[in-house]
């Protein structure tokens, strides 16, 4: 068995798989902006912790290269904008994977 057909059959799983998973990083970085608008609440106790924690690093890195604007903390709209560029690069409808995903079905 090459490594060819192994790779293409596997190209549909990384595809959903990268899909979902951008998703649902961008889902968070949203929700890191609502919460924006409720200081009192902390990132770092019960179920907001799932919110917190997966977001947490980039911003704090992001954080030192953007200050705020207005006293506005704009680094998850900036993180949103990327991974929505990202998913669309990669995974969107004319994504590298997923032409290379058609690709390989059409040489099947």
């Amino acid at each position: 068995m090459t490594a060819v057909p192994v790779l293409a059959s596997a190209l549909p799983l990384l595809h959903a798989v990268l899909a979902l998973a951008l998703a649902a990083w961008t889902l968070l970085f949203l929700f890191r902006i609502v919460l924006t608008w409720y200081p009192q609440v902390d990132l770092n106790r019960g179920a907001m912790r799932l919110i917190g924690w997966p977001t947490e690093g980039l911003l704090r890195v992001s954080r030192r290269l953007i200050p705020s604007i207005g006293g506005v903390d704009v680094t998850p709209v900036i993180w949103v904008g990327l991974i929505s560029l990202l998913r669309e690069l990669v995974v969107g409808q004319q994504g590298l994977l997923t032409q290379v995903m058609r690709q390989s079905q059409s040489l099947a």
